[in-house]
């Protein structure tokens, strides 16, 4: 059977035959019908098919789908007394054990960790599972993840997608196949799926803002190329818009936008030093610079390093600030000035609106969260000669 017989899309039909097969108890109460690949081999569809026509069937209580053994024909007179029926979700979110992949590029102590802290404790409180897998950065291990978590059988997918110039036929798929998918950090152009991410926007403009405040107006911004990364495209343009409303002209000549060590594929001695220098170069070309502007923990770090490679003193001659920084309670790291993004929130409502998804419900297209300012010892007023 082919997918493209009538108008009806396949996940109906199939929904409708294991329907009808269990109103006439072809399929009786108890009984395990079709797998996901089963009827995937079956119809000749693919798997994200077969599993939303099991979902229909779960969301309308026909059939119960139990994790490891499979999906069983509902018997009304032992639902009450199976164990495996009850879940204690919260309101309006029903999970059943389900689990969901992660799929990220890297993570680490500035970020990360708490966008992975943030799902596996609403993971928690919503009894299902949270199965991770880092990418690197790759275009290539992501469309691998996706299609491994897929076999695996997860119930849904958090992408953080890897940096590039086009998003993944993979994550194409599962737009079309409405598998429940959220998007975390950015959103992809042109493509209907969930996302949730800082107001990166915003965020960039308040900080630039602070370093206005503060009598820096000769401020290089440093980035990786953009890409067409949101996130970055975004921050960029608060940037921008923050000189509009001062009333100060963008130098783009002040700008380094190609330091691409810190991405998570060319991290490695060789370009980290390369980047530094080419930090150094900069600012011994560029002596009207008074403030930096790091789009991330890890360029701050390398403007720093240059900094001081050159003699200079952060703050007194040269203001550092960026997105994220450790916290430094412990005694360890940098307290960069830096705005600070809500990870775990942004973790819990990434795995959540999966979790709804999954229901049926309706989440927003985009969710983007406020950044806090958080002051260091990183920056202060101007010096001026």
């Amino acid at each position: 059977m082919a997918e493209t017989t009538s108008s009806k899309p396949m996940y109906e039909k199939i929904f409708d035959e294991v329907k009808e097969s269990i109103l006439t108890e072809a399929y009786k109460p108890g009984e395990r019908v079709p797998s996901e690949k089963e009827l995937a081999e079956t119809y000749s569809v693919s798997r994200i098919t077969s599993k939303k026509a099991l979902e229909m069937l779960a969301a309308e209580r026909l059939i119960v789908r139990k994790p490891g053994r499979g999906s069983f024909v509902a018997d009304a007179s032992a639902e009450q007394s199976d164990p495996g029926m009850i879940s204690t979700a919260p309101a309006t979110i029903h999970s059943d054990e389900k689990t969901i992949g992660l799929i990220i590029t890297d993570f680490g102590n500035s970020y990360g960790t708490g966008l992975i802290y943030g799902m596996e404790q609403a993971s928690r409180d919503n009894d299902c599972f949270l199965v991770l897998r880092r990418t690197f950065g790759i275009p290539e291990n992501e469309e691998q993840a996706i299609q491994k978590l897929l076999n695996l059988g997860v119930d849904g997918l958090i992408i953080f997608p890897a940096q590039g110039e086009y998003f993944n036929a993979e994550i194409l798929k599962l737009v079309i196949g409405r598998f429940p998918l959220v998007l975390v950090d950015r959103h992809l152009k042109g493509v209907a799926a969930a996302s949730i991410s800082t107001d990166n926007l915003q965020a960039a403009l308040e900080a630039t803002e602070y370093l206005f405040d503060l009598g820096h107006t000769h401020i290089s911004f440093l980035s990786p190329p953009p890409v067409d990364t949101t996130a970055v495209e975004d921050r960029i343009e608060g940037f921008i818009q923050a000189h509009a409303q001062r009333g100060v002209m963008v130098d783009k000549e002040l700008w380094v936008s190609d330091l691409t060590s810190t991405l998570p594929k060319f991290f490695n001695a060789d370009n980290i030093e390369r980047d530094i220098s080419r930090l150094v170069t900069h600012l011994q070309s560029h002596p009207s610079v008074t403030a930096l502007f790091a789009i991330e923990y890890n360029i701050a770090l390398l403007a720093k390093t240059a900094v001081e490679r050159l003699g200079l003193r952060i703050p007194e001659d040269i203001s550092i600030i960026c997105f994220d920084s450790p916290p430094t309670h412990l005694g360890g790291g940098y307290a960069f000035t830096h705005m600070r993004q809500n990870e775990e929130e942004m973790g819990r409502i990434a795995l959540e609106n999966v979790l709804r998804i999954m229901n049926g419900e309706a989440v927003p297209h985009k969710v983007m969260l406020e950044a806090e300012l958080v002051p260091g010892n990183s920056t202060g007023p101007v010096r001026h000669n």
